[in-house]
């Protein structure tokens, strides 16, 4: 009988744990940025300030614009209690104020599988180096905690979140034709996907990136996140263009 394949054996897999909502939840401190599991108290009304008038930063997610302080603060407190998506506040070090929101969901410790999402960055922080370093905060805590796989998935009409999955080292999947249908309109769904053999370097590009020998006297980076990441994609977008 001829040999078939199962695969690359995984021995004495051990699924990794949970991240934990909450007050047992894992504080992850950078240079840039904080976060915190998401409190309420200590985080709603500077999110919900941060986010006001700017009801298109929740276009392409299931969240729904908060009408109002009290809206937001309703959700902030059905939110900080689900054990997925696990919401995190991203603060300034300096002030405590909060400044975005980012979430782990679709956890899957059995599968070693976890995704980022629910991204809802305020326009003080959009495009800064707090936002790369709240991302590769939180894609090491997943690998050092022991998991194989960190997604990013993403409306395929989102193109800037498209780039921003490719530029922090996720390597392009395919995309998924009508994948979901979301507040009434079609989704296609683009996948990617760091695994934890790509970690090592990925960690490394981060690393580089952030350290304060690769900003000027004016904030201004000497080498692109881009093309430290470039060398590791398994596979680029092509919506992105080469």
């Amino acid at each position: 009988m001829e040999a078939r394949s199962l695969g690359t054996p995984v021995p004495n897999w051990t699924p990794p744990p949970r991240p934990l909502p909450g007050p047992a939840g894992t504080v992850l401190t950078g240079r840039f940025v904080r976060l915190e599991p998401l409190d309420p108290a200590r985080h709603a009304v500077a999110l919900h300030e941060g986010f006001a008038g700017r009801p298109d930063l929740f276009d392409y997610l299931p969240i729904l614009p908060p009408e109002d302080a009290a809206a937001f603060r309703a959700w902030a407190e059905e939110a900080a209690g689900a054990a997925d998506p696990v919401f995190y506040a991203l603060c300034d070090p300096a002030t405590g104020r909060a400044q975005g929101l980012a979430a782990w969901l679709h956890i899957a410790p059995e599968a070693g599988s976890i995704e980022v999402g629910g991204l809802v960055f305020s326009p003080a922080i959009q495009r800064s180096p707090a936002t790369t370093e709240a991302m590769a905060l939180m894609m090491r805590w997943a690998f050092e905690a022991g998991y194989r796989r960190y997604e990013w998935k993403c409306n395929a009409l989102n193109l800037p979140s498209r780039r921003a999955a490719q530029r922090l080292g996720f390597s392009y999947e395919g995309t998924f034709r009508q994948a979901m249908v979301l507040k009434g309109h079609n989704r296609d769904t683009a996948w990617f996907a760091a695994v934890d053999g790509d970690w090592p370097a990925l960690r490394a590009a981060h690393d580089a990136w952030l350290a304060p020998g690769n900003f000027d006297a004016a904030g201004r980076q000497k080498h692109a996140l881009s093309a430290l990441t470039a060398p590791i994609l398994a596979a680029r977008d092509p919506a992105l263009g080469p």
